[in-house]
């Protein structure tokens, strides 16, 4: 699941981003879009310009928890114990990388244009979801700008790489979960026995 996000997620930078960086790319079709850690290798590796999406978390949103189970009737009459969806933040910190590493001009318009996209969607739209993404009921939600569960400080120096502009996107992906087989029979009529019937309401007298 995680690696179709990625994929996702890089269909919509290739989408939204690259028609806007032609004033400051002409070659903006070589741009790299990657998912390595932006450590100290990071500029040597990866062919620059590049915009880098870490994923650098990844926890269950107690919050969006649902206790509630469901039941899908099956073609036996059956009915089938669905478990609710469990809904998983997946965190990025996003950042930008040009070519030269003193170009922080160019660094914060990337950054800049990726803001606006990832504020632009509540939610990521379906036409670009990949792999298994596509079939999951619920969208993928997006929520761009909100604090990091990160120490950047921390985060930086124990990468060994020099601090940037970084931005955190949190997406929310509801996770069908396969429970062991917990199938019932549905209830179709309903008989009601009396095994004490009352006496004749009645009452005759001999004489």
């Amino acid at each position: 699941m995680l690696q179709d996000l990625d994929r996702t997620l890089e269909e919509l930078l290739r989408r939204e981003l690259l028609p806007n960086l032609s004033s400051i790319l002409p070659s903006s079709s070589s741009i790299t879009i990657s998912f390595a850690s932006p450590d100290e290798r990071f500029s040597s590796e990866v062919a620059l310009p590049a915009i880098g999406l870490f994923l650098y978390d990844v926890r269950e949103n107690l919050d969006l928890r649902r206790n509630v189970w469901g039941a899908e009737r099956q073609t036996d009459l059956s009915a089938q114990n669905k478990r609710p969806l469990i809904r998983v933040d997946c965190s990025y910190l996003i950042t930008a990388w040009s070519r030269d590493s003193l170009d922080a001009r160019t660094e914060h318009y990337l950054m800049g244009e990726v803001m606006k996209i990832f504020l632009k969607y509540r939610q990521l739209p379906r036409p670009i979801l990949q792999g298994v993404l596509q079939d999951y009921p619920q969208p993928v939600r997006v929520l761009a700008l909100r604090p990091s569960s990160l120490n950047l400080g921390d985060f930086w120096q124990a990468l060994g790489g020099k601090p940037k502009v970084t931005l955190n996107c949190t997406l929310t992906v509801g996770i069908p979960v396969e429970e062991a087989d917990d199938t019932v029979p549905i209830v179709l009529e309903q008989q009601v026995a009396l095994s004490n019937p009352l006496p004749n309401s009645r009452e005759s007298t001999r004489v």
